[in-house]
């Protein structure tokens, strides 16, 4: 394998763990800012008023979008079978 195979393999494990991951991050960002908001806000200092929902958010979100991390992890996995096959 020489390494320009190896960057082409390197930055498609980057860019699906990107796809993978990004979905479950944004809805955390997401909450996390409207959860500061609404403590700003209300001048509702709870530390552990964050945790719950954003916890709740992140479950959620990776139940409706396991469909799709399965994909993308299939067609990498697809991708790097086919380069083992070919040599």
């Amino acid at each position: 394998m020489s390494g320009a195979e190896v960057l082409d393999l390197a930055r498609d494990a980057i860019y699906t763990l990107l796809w993978v991951a990004a979905p479950i991050m944004i809805v955390g960002l997401v909450v996390g800012v409207a959860i500061a908001l609404l403590q700003a806000l209300t001048q509702i200092q709870e530390m552990t008023l964050v945790f719950v929902p954003k916890i709740l958010a992140i479950f959620i979100a990776m139940l409706l979008t396991f469909p799709f991390m399965g994909q993308i992890m299939q067609g990498y996995m697809n991708r790097i079978a086919e380069r083992i096959i070919s040599g």
